[in-house]
């Protein structure tokens, strides 16, 4: 099974080469879709060991260029301030090994350890525990067959992570890998916590019903 890694960037010059060091690997394929950075994102990436492609700016758009322009068997989304465990491939590998399993994700840390990032890992936890709905940020990985089945990432203007985990589930078992996906806690501290932890809230529930996305994502400035 070789595996395709997709990293959508927007001005990520300080975090991507972290990113993508945490990833390559002899027989990993590394792919940057930016959109539209003004930084040194694309040259750090490249130097990095990453192909580079050019997108127009949407995260969802950047994940769909990503997987039709990857050549694995598997492709793993990752965002561009989160990094991986070193055994990350043989946990990818072990979960796929078995027929049943579409796809899933890594477990959800933050980098920073203050008392606010314990608060949100612990709901988060609440949320896999009830729901079993990981979101991006835990570094999402599903086989191209059931990818390509629907259609490709969905071009939304938000929660289209999501839509990927729906996606997987229909076509099968989503693993829950207990190796962890570190990422920052930058949204948290740029928006405050509490904001952002309701934003979160209200877009989980308006996913779950239906509501209209765009308008979501204009009242939340997305």
């Amino acid at each position: 099974m070789t595996i395709s890694v997709v990293i959508p960037t927007l001005d990520e010059a300080s975090r991507i080469v972290r990113a993508i060091e945490s990833v390559i690997a002899p027989g990993v394929e590394v792919i940057v879709v930016d959109g539209g950075s003004r930084d040194e994102t694309c040259r750090l990436a490249r130097d990095a060991g990453a192909r580079v492609l050019v997108s127009s700016r949407g995260r969802a758009r950047q994940l769909r260029m990503g997987g039709e322009e990857s050549s694995g068997s598997i492709v793993l989304f990752l965002h561009a301030d989160t990094d991986l465990e070193s055994e990350w491939q043989e946990g990818v590998r072990a979960a796929l090994s078995d027929p049943a399993c579409a796809g899933g994700a890594f477990a959800f840390r933050f980098a920073e350890r203050g008392v606010r990032e314990r608060l949100i890992e612990r709901s988060v936890a609440l949320r896999l525990a009830f729901f079993r709905l990981p979101y991006g940020d835990q570094a999402l990985f599903v086989r191209r067959s059931v990818l390509e089945q629907m259609g490709g990432m969905p071009i939304v203007p938000m929660m289209e992570d999501l839509d990927l985990v729906r996606g997987i589930k229909r076509a099968g078992r989503l693993q829950l890998l207990p190796l962890t996906a570190t990422t920052s806690s930058r949204r948290y501290a740029d928006r405050g916590s509490v904001r952002t932890v309701l934003e979160h809230q209200v877009a989980l529930l308006g996913w779950w019903l239906g509501w209209d996305r765009a308008a979501m994502a204009k009242r939340m400035g997305r």
